[in-house]
C-alpha cells in the first residue's frame, strides 16, 4: 500500500535496500535509494513519475491496489531517466491514452528509450493543469541534470515535486527528513550533489533564484530519491546555494595509489608537514585503489586543495589515478588547487602527467610538485614534510588572494 504524504497526495513508490552501485558502476549507493512516486487526488487524479524499470511489474499491481489504474487522469514525468521512467511501459500498455506531461525534450528521450507514441502534453515554465482545488505549476529545470528535468509545484498543499534536485540515494522507511539520521542525511545529500549536480552549479544557483523569486508558499520538498523534506524543507535549498557556489571547507585531500608502498610513504610524510604548518586544517589521505571513487570525489568538493600521488608505471600513472582524474574533468570542480607527487626508479614521468590532467580539469596548480627516487629514506621524508608546509602555506596564499 501507499503512504499517505497529505489529504490528497500519495507516496507511491519504491524502497530498494539492495542498491549498491548507480548509473552503471558510476555511484555507488552504500545506503541503498528510493524511487519516489506520487499519487495526487483532487477532481482529477494524477501520477507523477514512476519507478526504476526492474520494478515495473511490482510498481503496477501495488498501483492497482491502490487504485483503479483507469482512474489516472494525467501523468507528470518530471524526468525521463529510466529510474524514473523505467515503469511507464508497463503502466502506459494498461492506460496507453493517458496524457504524459513532460517537456519538449521529455518527450523526445521517453520516445529514445521506449520507442512509443505516447499521448505526450508538452509544457514549459509557467504552464499550469488545473486539477481541482489546486494547480499543478511547471518549471523547466535543464540540466538539473538533464535536458529534460522538470519541477512541478502543486498549490493548496504547497508541495514542490523537485525530482532529482534536492535528492539523495538514501534508503528509508520513514520518508522524511526529522525521521532519520541527520548526519547521515546530509552526508548521502552532499555525496549526491558533489557526484551529480557539480557540473551544473551554475544552473542550480540560476533556477534555485528563479523558484523563489515566485514567493511560493513550501510545506514539502518531495524528492524522487531519498527523503521528503518537511521539517524546514528550505534548509536543503540553502545548502544547494552554498554548494553551488564553489564549495570549499578548509580541508586538503590527499590522493594517491602506490605499488610498493613509497608513493604512501610520501603522503603521510606531506600530511604531517602541512599538518604542522596550519594546525586548523583537515587532511584527509585516501588510496584511490582502496577507496570508493565518489567518496573521493565527495572529499575533493569539500576540499579547497588537493594533492594527487602516484609511481611512474609504464611512463604513466597508476590507472585508479586515471580514473579519477577523468572524472574529475567531468565534474568540473571550480577554485580548487592541487598539486602532485610520487616516486620513481628510473623515467619519472607520472608527475608532470598528472600536473596536466589537473590542470585540464581546471585546478590551479601549484608551481613544486615532488619526485622521490625510489623509496624515501629519513632525509626524504624530511624533505617532503617540508613540500607538505609548503604546499598548507600556497593553498591557504591562493584562497585568501581568491577571497579578497
Amino acid at each position: 500500500m501507499g503512504k499517505k504524504i497529505t489529504d490528497k497526495v500519495t507516496w507511491v513508490g519504491k524502497i530498494d535496500w539492495e542498491l549498491k552501485q548507480f548509473h552503471g558502476n558510476e555511484y555507488s549507493t552504500t545506503k541503498g535509494s528510493s524511487y519516489n512516486s506520487y499519487l495526487i487526488r483532487d477532481k482529477k487524479t494524477v501520477l507523477i513519475d514512476t519507478v526504476w524499470q526492474p520494478y515495473d511489474k511490482e510498481f503496477v499491481k501495488r498501483l492497482k491496489e491502490e487504485i483503479d489504474l483507469k482512474e489516472i487522469d494525467y501523468i507528470i514525468a518530471n524526468h525521463s531517466e529510466i529510474d524514473h521512467s523505467g515503469a511507464l511501459p508497463e503502466l502506459m500498455r494498461e492506460i496507453p491514452g493517458t496524457p504524459i506531461y513532460c517537456t519538449a525534450n521529455g518527450a523526445k528521450i521517453l520516445k529514445g528509450h521506449y520507442h512509443e507514441d505516447w499521448n505526450f502534453v508538452t509544457v514549459k515554465t509557467g504552464d499550469t493543469l488545473d486539477i481541482g482545488e489546486s494547480t499543478l505549476t511547471f518549471v523547466e529545470a535543464p540540466m538539473l541534470h538533464w535536458p529534460d528535468s522538470m519541477l512541478t509545484y502543486m498549490s493548496g498543499d504547497n508541495i514542490l515535486f523537485s525530482n532529482d534536485a534536492f535528492g539523495q540515494h538514501y534508503a528509508t522507511e520513514s520518508l522524511y527528513n526529522d525521521m532519520v539520521d541527520p548526519c547521515e542525511l546530509n552526508a548521502e545529500a552532499l555525496k549526491y550533489y558533489a557526484n551529480i549536480l557539480t557540473p551544473f552549479s551554475r544552473f542550480v544557483t540560476k533556477k534555485i533564484k528563479e523558484v523563489l523569486d515566485f514567493n511560493l508558499p513550501l510545506n514539502l520538498i518531495c524528492t524522487s530519491h531519498g527523503v521528503i523534506w518537511k521539517n524546514n524543507p528550505t534548509q536543503i535549498i540553502e545548502k544547494y546555494l552554498e554548494w553551488a557556489d564553489n564549495y570549499q571547507e578548509n580541508q586538503i585531500t590527499i590522493i594517491y595509489d602506490t605499488m610498493w608502498n613509497a608513493t604512501r610513504k610520501m603522503a603521510e610524510a606531506i600530511a604531517t608537514g602541512i599538518v604542522m604548518k596550519d594546525p586548523t586544517v583537515t587532511v584527509k589521505l585516501m588510496n584511490s585503489s582502496k577507496e570508493d571513487k565518489n567518496d573521493i570525489l565527495t572529499e575533493v568538493f569539500k576540499s579547497k586543495g588537493i594533492l594527487i600521488g602516484s609511481p611512474t608505471v609504464n611512463n604513466g600513472y597508476l590507472h585508479s589515478i586515471a580514473g579519477l582524474l577523468e572524472m574529475m574533468k567531468g565534474l568540473k570542480f571550480k577554485k580548487k588547487y592541487a598539486g602532485a607527487f610520487g616516486s620513481y626508479g628510473w623515467s619519472g614521468e607520472a608527475v608532470k602527467l598528472i600536473g596536466e590532467e589537473l590542470q585540464k580539469a581546471g585546478f590551479e596548480l601549484v608551481k613544486d610538485n615532488h619526485r622521490s627516487l625510489w623509496v624515501p629514506d629519513d632525509t626524504e621524508i624530511e624533505v617532503l614534510k617540508e613540500y607538505g608546509s609548503n604546499i598548507a602555506e600556497q593553498f591557504q596564499y591562493r584562497v585568501e588572494k581568491n577571497n579578497n
